[in-house]
């Protein structure tokens, strides 16, 4: 295998899959990336068993071949040397040299034949939409996926499509993200579950301008996007019903400045219980009391100026619930949508429907 390339188209291409390379691996090919050259272009494969991203890069005249190169390395690399070098890469035995002007490293390989690829996939629908709608979608609701929780299904996404809206959903229990868009076209009813690895890689890779097209397969989801091809798992189980945790029509509404309520929380959380986050709220017409304390009694009080006409009531939620709620949603104003002190909230943009959130109460 020999081949050349301008420093920057290879640049690009190793930046789009590097992310799936971790530093400390089981196996020692998954650090691994798969150069693959053949008539005139060039294929860089990555990934993690679970999340394998492609990127096509092109390169000057040379002979055709699979190889796989340890993948941080290559990237510093390219990285490392000036720009507009040409990069000649020529595979000897079990070792791959790179020449760039008057620089030379000779890079360890491992068989190609090692290196574990996904299966072609048995594809059930194919959807194309802009990578900045997308984007938002993933935007809006990524931050409430579950970390590490037993209900495996909770980390990651739900995907979901019902003809005419596509949907993402998450959760880890305590707080909901729902953010939908119209379709430009008819598609299928679908659900499926993206795992939080996947989740955020697509959102790294997805840009502003283009579009995307999302083909989604029994047990992957593949989108292409430019010239890289991300591939993921996807998990298999059942998400839990969604639309039976957020409250229809909350009976008391609190309108408030996205801005203000935000810097209020920001300062109330200051002195908040560490380990629980927890902050009370309290209203009374067109004014809300925010309140926290720990341990330590000390005590932090806020006041804000809202439209609020409903009766007085007193409700505890986690403050970075709210807050990266308060985050997500678009305008200067946002609406709290409570029912009463041990019911969720519903949090949206005024008369807003594409973008919800709820988070769940607690008990001070």
């Amino acid at each position: 295998m020999k081949f050349s390339a301008e420093r920057e188209n290879l640049l690009a291409a190793l930046q789009s899959v590097i992310g799936v390379v971790e530093r400390r691996q089981t196996m020692p090919i998954l650090a691994n990336l798969l150069l693959s050259a053949e008539q005139g272009a060039l294929s860089i494969s990555a990934t993690d068993l679970e999340v394998e991203l492609v990127a096509k890069a092109d390169i000057k005249s040379g002979t055709d071949g699979r190889v796989t190169v340890p993948g941080r390395k290559l990237l510093d690399i390219c990285r490392a040397l000036p720009e507009g070098v040409t990069i000649n890469l020529s595979q000897d035995g079990e070792k791959i040299t790179a020449k760039a002007g008057r620089s030379r490293f000779v890079l360890a390989t491992l068989p190609a034949s090692d290196f574990p690829v996904i299966d072609e996939l048995a594809q059930q629908q194919t959807i194309k939409v802009a990578q900045a709608d997308l984007r938002r979608l993933l935007d809006k609701t990524h931050f409430s996926m579950a970390q590490q929780d037993v209900r495996y299904y909770l980390n990651g996404m739900l995907l979901e499509t019902d003809g005419k809206m596509l949907r993402t959903v998450a959760t880890d229990g305590h707080r909901l993200a729902l953010c939908e868009m119209d379709l430009p076209g008819k598609a299928g009813s679908q659900q499926v579950i993206v795992p939080r690895k996947g989740v955020l890689e697509l959102q790294r890779l997805l840009g502003t301008e283009g579009e995307v097209s999302i083909t989604i397969g029994t047990n992957h989801i593949r989108a292409q996007i430019g010239d890289v091809r991300f591939t993921s798992k996807l998990i298999d189980g059942r998400f839990p019903e969604y639309s039976r945790v957020i409250p229809s029509a909350p009976p008391r509404a609190v309108v408030a400045d996205r801005e203000a309520l935000r810097a209020a929380l920001q300062r109330t959380a200051i002195l908040a219980n560490e380990k629980y986050r927890g902050i009370r709220l309290a209203l009374r017409k067109n004014l809300l009391t925010l309140q926290a304390h720990n341990p330590e009694q000390e005590e932090a009080e806020e006041q804000v100026e809202v439209n609020y006409k409903g009766e007085e009531l007193e409700v505890g939620f986690n403050v970075g619930y709210l807050l990266d709620a308060l985050g997500a949603v678009d305008g200067a104003e946002v609406e709290i949508g409570v029912t009463d002190g041990n019911s969720s909230c519903l949090v949206r943009a005024p008369g807003a429907t594409s973008a919800r959130y709820v988070v769940m109460p607690m008990r001070l």
